[in-house]
Parts: C-alpha cells; sequence; structure tokens
C-alpha cells in the first residue's frame, strides 16, 4: 500500500489528511480550501461540548469538494447509539458519493464533558462490528428486537471505510483484527510510531491477515512554520492532548517510554479537561519545549520533511495533521487559521511524499 518514488528511493504516502474541527459558516469553504492545497482527506471531531456536530457540517462540505474524503476524526462508542452513527455515515455516502471514512476510537473529551466514561476496547470492538452490520444490509439482535436500516434497501451505498483510532496496545491489537484502516495516535516521536507499528505487525502475523489488507497511519502532531520556536509554540497544545491520550484515567503506562511515562502519569490526574484541545490549559505549564520538539514535528520545511519521512519509512500508509492555530476565538476564525497555518506544509513537504516529488 506504500508507494515509491523510483527517481528518489522514498517510501511515499498513499494519503495525507488533516484534522480540523466543523464549524458553522466555516466548514464547506474551508473543505474547498483543504481540497485546493493538495490534502487529501479531511476529518472533522465528533465531541459535542467542544465543537459543533460534525454530520451536518460534512455533508455540506460534500458539495464544495469532489474528490476530498471526508469523516470523523473520530466519532465513539458511548454518545450515540450505533444504529443512529451507521445510519448517519450512509446518508453521507450517499450523498457523496462514496468518500466517507468513519474515524472512531474509545472517547475522550465527548465522555468526559457529559460525565460518563469513554468506551472499553471490547466496547468499540461490538460497536464496529454492529456499525459494519448495519451498512452491510444486515439485521442484528439490539435487545431482543431485529434491527436493520431498512431504508438501505432502496439506496446502494457501499459501506463506509472504518479507521478505528489507537493508542494503547490492547485497543491497536482490537483495531488490526476489525478495522479497514487503523490510525496511531501515539505522537510523532519515531519510537513511539515504531512501537505501534510493531504491535500492530505482530497482531496481523498472529491472526494471518495480509499486510495490503489494512491500511496503517498515524495521526501526527506537526506544524510547519518558518520559525522553529513559533512551531513549537503552536504544537504545545497538541502535544499535551495527545500525551493525555497515552495517560488516560486506568490507562497501563508501563509500556511508555520514560520521556512519556511520566508526563502521562501526570496527565491521569492532572489534565485540564475543561479546556482540552485550547491553548489556555493549565497543564501545558508541564510541556516544555523538549518534549514538544521531541512528540511532535514543528519547523520549517526542511525540518519537516525530513523528521516525517522518518515515520514515513517505518512504513506508514497514511498520516493526519494535527496542526496548531495562531487565533483562539472565535471559534471558526481558529479554523480557519489552522487551514492557513497548514500551507506551508501543504506547499513545501506534501508534495515532497507524492510520486514525483523533490
Amino acid at each position: 500500500m506504500i508507494t515509491t518514488n523510483r527517481n528518489s528511493g522514498r517510501r511515499q504516502l498513499q494519503q495525507i489528511g488533516i484534522v480540523m474541527e466543523a464549524s458553522p459558516g466555516f466548514t464547506a469553504r474551508l473543505a474547498r480550501d483543504i481540497e485546493a492545497l493538495g490534502f487529501d482527506v479531511l476529518l472533522c471531531p465528533d465531541t459535542q461540548n467542544l465543537s459543533p456536530d460534525p454530520f451536518g457540517q460534512l455533508a455540506l462540505a460534500t458539495q464544495t469538494t469532489q474528490r476530498l474524503m471526508l469523516g470523523t476524526g473520530v466519532t465513539n462508542p458511548v454518545t450515540r447509539d450505533v444504529a443512529v452513527t451507521a445510519s448517519a455515515f450512509a446518508t453521507l455516502q450517499a450523498e457523496a458519493g462514496g468518500r466517507i471514512i468513519c474515524g472512531i476510537g474509545r472517547g475522550d473529551s465527548s465522555a468526559a464533558h457529559i460525565g460518563i466514561r469513554n468506551g472499553t476496547t471490547e466496547q468499540l470492538r461490538t460497536y464496529v462490528e454492529r456499525l459494519r452490520a448495519y451498512q452491510l444490509g444486515e439485521t442484528i439482535d439490539r435487545n431482543g428486537t431485529s434491527s436493520k436500516l431498512r431504508w438501505l434497501d432502496s439506496v446502494t451505498v457501499a459501506p463506509v471505510p472504518i479507521d478505528i483510532a489507537c493508542t494503547g496496545p490492547k485497543t491497536i491489537a482490537m483495531a488490526v483484527d476489525v478495522a479497514d484502516r487503523i490510525s496511531f495516535a501515539v505522537g510523532s516521536a519515531p519510537e513511539r510510531i515504531e512501537w505501534a507499528m510493531n504491535t500492530a505487525l505482530a497482531r496481523l502475523a498472529e491472526i494471518g491477515r495480509a499486510r495490503d489488507s489494512l491500511s496503517i497511519g498515524a495521526y501526527v502532531n506537526l506544524v510547519c512554520d518558518s520559525s522553529e520556536t513559533r512551531a513549537i509554540d503552536l504544537g504545545r497544545m497538541i502535544s499535551g492532548m495527545v500525551a493525555h491520550f497515552a495517560g488516560m484515567k486506568g490507562a497501563p503506562l508501563d509500556h511508555l517510554p520514560p520521556k512519556l511515562k511520566d508526563l502521562a502519569a501526570h496527565m491521569q490526574s492532572n489534565y485540564d479537561m475543561e479546556h482540552h484541545a485550547q491553548d489556555q490549559g493549565s497543564h501545558l505549564a508541564v510541556v516544555p519545549d523538549e518534549f514538544v520538539d521531541w512528540f511532535s514535528i514543528c519547523g520549517p520545511p526542511e525540518k519537516c520533511r525530513r523528521r516525517l519521512q522518518t515515520l514515513v519509512d517505518l512504513g506508514l500508509d497514511h498520516v493526519y495533521q494535527l496542526g496548531g492555530s495562531a487565533v483562539a476565538h472565535p471559534h471558526g476564525a481558529r479554523q480557519a487559521a489552522m487551514v492557513e497555518q497548514a500551507r506551508l506544509f501543504a506547499t513545501d513537504v506534501m508534495p515532497y511524499f507524492r510520486a514525483g516529488g523533490n
């Protein structure tokens, strides 16, 4: 699934995407801009208390784009019934002509802000299996009731690829079992991606699944800027957020490298969920520049190309950029500034990872 540039011998990426919160009045226009910049995928988080609902906004984005794949980054198994989610994705898929991706994870901020626990790995497995069954038009048992999406009988819709976001070893193994795509959310340090990749490859071998049947990628913390200092400042929030994913309450920490383990342990009890994915988070005071530089890719284009190539060479098929924004508020302007910040990455880094790129 990875292509190689015959002229350079470098591994190339199959897809490069970006994560952006949906925002009324902005999503459709920014999706058009993201497509024009050359990105392949746009994913919008599904976290109801922190950002607008993605499904309606993604439907609008289907009308302003032609080739861009669109999806959630990520939805979860606890805030929406699986039948509701399956119907929403099938509707989007029909509207977009087959350009939709279901990015899904265990749930974090979406669950925390309504006072419930995020899903377990087993809950996520069951949810994904039911989601796929609904999309295939199958009838499944729901609390003693025969349940199917009857409206799909009259509409031809291809099942939406399911892309599971993975942080820990159990979720990675489960995702290899049931997903069409998996995307590591472990930061951008080479040793973290290498560990996650080895975990996934070991599971593939264990269950006898072919490597080319699964697209393996990563959410990559990446801020490209001519000023490395400014890039690191913009990357601090993303670094703290992804470090928190490694240290969610109850998550095992033994597999983490020393550079991450102490910070993840701190995040388990001191993460400022009230300011999740915001620059005002009090936990960011303990995220030093050195950690941001290790855990993320922050700096000028040449540095971003070199650091990202190291990750691609570990076997990634796709990456989703988690970028930074110089604007804190209002919400829509923040997303617009994030897309503008990604322009340098799009023009000076992305072509390097395309077939024929220099």
